[in-house]
C-alpha cells in the first residue's frame, strides 16, 4: 500500500502569495510630502546664503523612494523573497538614507527661533531621547524585533491579521531609524557616544542580523511554510542586502573619525603664537619666545575669544551657528 504523503501541521499556513502592499495612496501621499517638504526647505537655505550639499538631498529623496516602495508597491520573487525585500527597504535602506541627510539639523536651522524650535531642541536633548540613542539599546529594539519576528509566530499572525502587519512594519521602520540615529549620531542630541562604543554594536547588529539570515536559510519561521526555493532566496536577500546596508554605516563612521582625528591632529600642530619669518627666537628673548603675537586675534579664534567654526562643544549643533 502507497504511503500518503504527510501533511504540513495544522498550526503552519502554506504561503503561497506575496504579501500585499501594507499602506495604500494616504502613506504614498504621506512620502511624497514629506520629500517634498524636505527639498523646500533645503532650497529655502540655499536661497538664504547657507551652505547645505546637494548629496544630503538626494539621499532623503532616495530613501523616501524606498519606503515608498517597501510600503506601498509590489515587490518581486516569491512571497518570502517579497518580503525579505520590503524588510530591506524599510527596515534598513531606508532609515539609513534618510538618517544620512540630517533632518533633524535642517528643521532646526530652517525653523526661526520661537517656541516651536526652543521646543524641539529640548526633545532633541531630553533625557529618555539620550536613552534610546544608546547604541546597544537601539540595536536590542531593532535586531531583537527581528528575531521575534521570524522566530516565533508572529510572521504567520500578519497573514492573517492586516492590523498585525501593519503594526509590524511600522515597527520595523521606527526600529531601523532608531539604530541609524544611534550609529550614525550625526544630529544635535543630547549625548554623543563614543566611536568604539557605536562601532562595536555596529558589528554585533551586523552578525546576530547575519546568523538570523543563516538560520532562515536551514529553517523557515515557526507556524509558516514556504517553497524551498522562495525560502532561500529570501533569506539569501536578507544576508546580503544586510551585508550592503552594514557597510554603508561603517563608512559613515569611518568618515566621521576621519573628520574627528584631523581636526584633533590639525590643533596639535597649530602653534597659536607664531613668530616672523620662519618662527624663529629673536635675539636676546627668552628661551622658547617666537617673537611678538599678532594684535588681532589668535589664528583660528574669533574675535569674541570663542573656538573656530566646527570646533568646541558646539560643534555639530545647529544653534551654534544662527
Amino acid at each position: 500500500m502507497a504511503r500518503r504523503p504527510r501533511r504540513a501541521a495544522r498550526s503552519s499556513v502554506l504561503v503561497t502569495a506575496g504579501p500585499p502592499p501594507v499602506f495604500g495612496p494616504a502613506a504614498a501621499f504621506g512620502c511624497v510630502l514629506i520629500c517634498a517638504a524636505y527639498v523646500l526647505a533645503a532650497a529655502g537655505l540655499r536661497r538664504r546664503g547657507d551652505a547645505w550639499p546637494w548629496a544630503r538631498d538626494c539621499a532623503f529623496a532616495a530613501g523616501g523612494a524606498a519606503l515608498l516602495w517597501g510600503l506601498c508597491g509590489r515587490l518581486p520573487g516569491g512571497p518570502f523573497t517579497a518580503h525579505s525585500v520590503r524588510h530591506l527597504l524599510i527596515a534598513m535602506a531606508g532609515p539609513v538614507l534618510l538618517v544620512i541627510a540630517r533632518p533633524l539639523t535642517l528643521t532646526l536651522r530652517v525653523l526661526p527661533p520661537g517656541r516651536v524650535r526652543r521646543g524641539l531642541v529640548g526633545v532633541a536633548h531630553s533625557a529618555p531621547v539620550g536613552w534610546l540613542l544608546f547604541p546597544p539599546a537601539a540595536a536590542v529594539v531593532d535586531i531583537g524585533g527581528l528575531w521575534v519576528l521570524y522566530r516565533t509566530g508572529l510572521l504567520s499572525a500578519t497573514h492573517h491579521h492586516p492590523v498585525i502587519s501593519r503594526l509590524t512594519d511600522l515597527h520595523l521602520l521606527v526600529a531601523g531609524l532608531l539604530f541609524s540615529f544611534a550609529v550614525c549620531q550625526l544630529e544635535p542630541v543630547r549625548r554623543r557616544w563614543g566611536l568604539p562604543l557605536r562601532a562595536a554594536t555596529l558589528l554585533a547588529a551586523g552578525a546576530a542580523h547575519a546568523v538570523l539570515a543563516k538560520s532562515l536559510y536551514a529553517a523557515g519561521p515557526p507556524g509558516s511554510v514556504f517553497e524551498a526555493r522562495d525560502l532561500r532566496l529570501g533569506a539569501q536577500v536578507m544576508y546580503y542586502g544586510g551585508d550592503a546596508v552594514e557597510v554603508v554605516l561603517a563608512l559613515v563612521l569611518a568618515v566621521r573619525w576621519y573628520a574627528v582625528t584631523g581636526r584633533r591632529r590639525g590643533r596639535r600642530t597649530a602653534s597659536p603664537v607664531r613668530g616672523g619669518a620662519g618662527g624663529t627666537r629673536a635675539p636676546g628673548a627668552p628661551h622658547g619666545y617666537r617673537g611678538v603675537p599678532p594684535a588681532g586675534p589668535a589664528p583660528g579664534r574669533s574675535r569674541g575669544g570663542g573656538p573656530p567654526h566646527g570646533e568646541g562643544p558646539g560643534a555639530g549643533d545647529p544653534l551654534a551657528r544662527r
